[in-house]
């Protein structure tokens, strides 16, 4: 029992800094709202932490409207952060339902107009956790986040979990787009990764990429256009090899990175630029 507790209490803890990376790379997607293991960690201390080890800033991304309020405050607040403001697609069903989504849609929209606020996300379709009765209400609620995005002049972070056909079905319908389209934490194959890359569309890679049973990904990767990827940690979840089930944050960034350019067999200070200056592209300075 007691090994048992130990070995609880590991997993339970953030893991070990990374080496610095030679260039600087933000996060370009997190939660610093979300509480791993109930850890109860300030947004200035996770972003001290992360600019210790080469990732200057971060993208602070709002999944409901109290979320979204809290990225623009945390934004607005501390100059190495930047919001993004959105309905979950994973709550767009019941709040339909409940008859609260335009209302929330409508206050996403009122955020989405603050100077800090530089994406809309993460919005999108997610067929692993809602069922069939609710695409309807999702795909309402991403073709009027795209609305928003357009309007107010923002980039979009897409998510998209277990329907790739038919998110790009929605983009390729939608009358017009944001001139920056983000596929947030990346799940696609080498087939998804040549449409995003016959379309100008982003594609960043998460924690994920890391495992060695994501093959998609690593075939996705190595296609992939280089000026239209991107990096995330989608912290608290999704932490890289080899810590895989441990809490996440903005620091461990440079542990995706590294993985990448070795899968590449890129320069990781060269990575490290191309990335930053993609991640500046999409969304402007901190």
């Amino acid at each position: 029992m007691a090994a048992q507790e130990a070995r609880r209490r590991r997993r339970s803890e953030y893991p070990p800094a990374p080496e610095p990376l030679p260039v600087p790379v933000p996060d370009n997607h997190t939660h610093l709202d979300a509480r791993a293991y109930r850890i109860d960690v300030s947004v200035a201390d996770a972003l001290d932490t992360a600019n210790a080890v080469g990732v200057p800033g971060v993208v602070q991304v709002g999944c409901d409207v109290e979320s979204s309020r809290f990225a623009v405050e945390a934004a607005a607040a501390d100059p190495r952060v930047l919001a993004a403001v959105a309905i979950h697609p994973n709550d767009a069903a019941p709040l339909a339902e409940a008859g609260g989504l335009d209302a929330a849609i409508a206050e996403i929209d009122a955020l989405a107009a603050h100077e800090r606020v530089r994406a809309v996300g993460e919005t999108g379709l997610d067929y692993f956790r809602t069922g069939e009765e609710g695409h309807g209400a999702q795909r309402a609620s991403f073709e009027a986040h795209l609305d928003i995005a357009v309007r107010r002049g923002k980039a979009v972070q897409i998510h998209d979990r277990d329907a790739h056909h038919d998110v790009v079905e929605v983009l390729r319908a939608a009358p017009r787009l944001p001139e920056h389209v983000v596929f947030h934490c990346f799940s696609g194959d080498a087939e998804l990764a040549r449409i995003c890359n016959d379309n100008g569309w982003y594609m960043s890679f998460a924690g994920t990429v890391t495992f060695k049973n994501s093959t998609g990904l690593h075939a996705a990767l190595a296609i992939a256009d280089p000026e239209l990827v991107l990096v995330e940690t989608d912290a608290p979840y999704l932490t890289p090899h080899p810590y895989r089930g441990r809490p996440n944050a903005a620091y461990m960034i440079p542990y995706t990175v590294r993985f990448m350019a070795e899968h590449l067999g890129r320069d990781l200070a060269e990575l490290c630029s191309v990335l930053a200056g993609n991640t500046r592209r999409v969304y402007g300075e901190f």
